[in-house]
């Protein structure tokens, strides 16, 4: 998907109305690190830092519905225990979800708790009842489907088998569908797919695709003969296969196959991309669009979740990024702004990543400055630089400098392996960048004292490190220019 077709489209979506049915389900993470293996077992110690709680299974395509600007009503079931307020609470702080949600008494909300160091998951617990929800539960969710339906352009059902959806619900979709016009995007961990009648897309991934079929779906021709199997042992409308890093196959009766590729990413992690792209796929489908063009926009989506860690949200800004980086060099791709690099160094630090910081106008890239780079690296897995602006570096330096402009300067210090990201400001000082970007190394040269680094106070607080490097000796951009004018007055003289 290029840019003349994401963002308007990206505008076309804004505020359509999506219903989001399935199974309720919170997220919880708990990250922390593993230096020892326990005396008790052989299995590794965590040390406990951080957790976070989000909305999982139909609730993840709701929040991406809303994080994407649309309006998704949220139908699902939960208990009446500590889980459900977690729902609640989540869910009451996202003005873009409308709740739906019914109270199942003496069934368990359905938690999944995923304990993480190092960018790894260590072990997931869950808690759970996936045994059918009773009937009168089920008739509060078909009154809610009925209800929420009512201006809807799409409707989008998460199985994922956990006794929300009983075939009397998959019915009620089905006829709310019929009723409204909205599309209905069916999102299944099921053996079969005759429960879900005519709907309009059923969308499985290649494993499940492969069960359902008993075939290999590896290749582009596996595929086919694999969707066209599906296709006659139900009566949806179309199948929609999602293929990781082969991007997404569709099968409409009566056209060939279509295969829509994605831009490979680097995969943090995969946990509820399903979600991002059935979101978006639902989206893209209440506000007209056509379905290619809907798969290809779900496939952007969901490439960019796979390199977040958790069941994250994706935004229309990052989406434009993402597409803006496919066409752009490595170095380019490198260069960001205060607010991007704040998000990055948010994902880096959910993978346990330690994240160092340094400044500097870097006009002339000498040896001493790859050295002073490369030894800051050495500090850290990911460096941050923040680079002064043309008009701070004549500040800062006088008439005459820079004598590479920020362009140049920015795209020669991103060529650098050891630089991770490129952040040009403005300010006399990077402070501002330093409280975004928060890393745990502040890395200045050895002609600094640990109390004069600017910033040095705010990384302590939250206990970061100050740390010097080495200069080397006899390299610096003045007597690089100091050098360059002594040759030009030899020249001239000669």
């Amino acid at each position: 998907m290029n840019l003349s077709a994401l963002q308007p489209l990206l505008q076309a979506v804004r505020n359509a109305r999506v219903v989001c049915v399935g199974d309720m389900m919170v997220d919880r993470y708990v990250y922390g690190e593993v230096a020892r293996v326990s005396p008790e077992a052989p299995i590794p110690v965590l040390l406990k830092g951080s957790e976070q709680t989000m909305l999982g299974g139909v609730g993840n395509v709701a929040r991406n519905v809303a994080g994407l600007g649309g309006r998704a009503a949220l139908v699902g079931v939960i208990g009446d225990d500590p889980g459900a307020s977690e729902v609640l609470a989540l869910v009451g702080a996202d003005p873009g979800l409308e709740s739906n949600l019914v109270v199942a008494k003496n069934r368990p909300t359905t938690v999944k708790t995923r304990f993480v160091a190092g960018g790894q998951q260590l072990l997931r617990l869950d808690s759970e009842d996936s045994r059918p929800i009773r009937r009168e539960v089920e008739a509060g969710v078909i009154r809610a489907i009925e209800h929420a339906a009512e201006d809807a352009g799409a409707i989008l059902l998460s199985d994922y088998a956990k006794g929300a959806v009983t075939p009397a619900v998959v019915e009620a979709c089905l006829r709310a569908a019929r009723d409204t016009g909205a599309v209905l995007i069916v999102d299944a961990k099921a053996h079969s797919l005759v429960k879900y009648g005519e709907a309009d897309l059923i969308k499985p991934n290649a494993l499940e695709l492969s069960v359902l079929t008993r075939l290999p779906t590896e290749t582009d021709e596996e595929v086919e003969a694999a969707l066209a199997a599906v296709l006659d042992s139900c009566t949806a409308k179309a199948i929609l296969v999602t293929r990781g890093s082969k991007g997404m196959s569709v099968a409409q009766r009566g056209q060939p196959v279509r295969h829509i590729r994605g831009v490979p990413r680097r995969v943090f992690d995969v946990s509820g991309a399903g979600d991002t792209g059935l979101a978006a796929l639902g989206l893209a489908l209440a506000a007209k669009s056509e379905l290619y063009e809907a798969a290809a926009f779900a496939v952007l989506a969901s490439g960019v979740a796979v390199t977040k860690v958790g069941t994250a949200v994706v935004t229309p800004a990052e989406l434009i990024d993402a597409e803006l980086a496919a066409h752009l060099g490595s170095a380019e791709a490198k260069i960001v702004t205060l607010e991007q690099a704040r998000a990055e160094s948010e994902r880096w630090r959910a993978q346990g990543l330690k994240i160092g910081f340094t400044n500097g106008c870097f006009d002339i890239l000498h040896r001493g400055h790859v050295a002073y780079l490369t030894q800051a690296r050495a500090w850290c897995d990911r460096l941050v630089v923040g680079l002064n602006s043309d008009s701070s570096v004549k500040a800062l330096k006088g008439e005459g400098r820079p004598v590479n402009d920020l362009e140049s300067r920015a795209l020669v210090l991103a060529g650098l392996s050891h630089v991770d990201l490129v952040t040009p400001f403005s300010e006399a000082t990077p402070i501002e960048l330093i409280k975004a970007v928060r890393p745990d190394v502040l890395i200045k040269g050895a002609d600094y004292t640990l109390d004069t680094v600017v910033g040095a106070d705010v990384v302590a607080s939250y206990g970061g490190q100050v740390r010097l490097a080495d200069i080397v000796d006899g390299y610096s951009t003045t007597a690089a220019i100091a050098r360059m004018t002594e040759l030009k007055r030899s020249a001239e003289a000669s």
